[in-house]
């Protein structure tokens, strides 16, 4: 009876010390404290040391080429819509993002006669996939040449892309929404 008593007893003491060390490893300090933001000088330093290497000099030369300048063009163009979070009517030109790219789920759409890439990230996946809903699911019934209301937080550029790229925060489809990116959890 004792064998049997000890038996059971001991897989739960290894449980719960596990449980309670791993508790423990989650509220420790970080080791490598965040750095103080740079101020204008360093950051300026930085910038011109960033400039000097091998990827600096390459994005600049993309920049000063004629794909960059369109990209910086059409980029101009849409500025005040992201500032301002307001609606943008966009066509959506192509389902799917150019070959190679890594930006996960997105939609080539045209706005003031300009292509860009609306990127919504990466899908997430629910452990328990039975309760799992695709968060991109309105999305993917969007067809070529529907016409679309979006708004975005933020525009951003890459050499490899030869189109600015949109973040996805909101997309509308005849008044009706299909899209609003969730808040952030615990952050800005």
């Amino acid at each position: 009876m004792k064998k049997v008593i000890y038996a059971l007893i001991l897989p739960l003491v290894v449980v719960s010390g596990l449980v309670f060390a791993n508790l423990g490893s989650k509220s420790e300090a970080p080791k490598n404290p965040s750095s103080k933001p740079l101020n204008p000088a360093e950051r300026k330093a930085a910038l011109e040391k960033w400039e000097a290497t091998p990827d600096g000099i390459k994005y600049k030369k993309w920049v000063a080429s004629p794909a960059g300048k369109k990209v910086f063009t059409s980029t101009a163009k849409i500025n005040r819509n992201v500032k301002e979070f307001t609606n943008m009517e966009a066509t959506i030109t192509a389902l799917t993002l150019p070959k190679g790219s890594r930006l996960g789920f997105g939609l080539m759409v045209r706005i003031k006669g300009e292509d860009y890439i609306l990127a919504f990230g990466t899908e997430k996946f629910n452990k328990f996939f039975f309760n799992s809903k695709d968060e991109f699911e309105q999305l993917r019934g969007l067809k070529v040449n529907d016409k679309i209301m979006i708004k975005s937080r933020g525009v951003s550029h890459a050499p490899k892309y030869s189109y600015p790229i949109l973040s996805g925060d909101y997309v509308e489809l005849d008044g009706k929404i299909i899209y609003k990116r969730a808040p952030r959890e615990g952050g800005c």
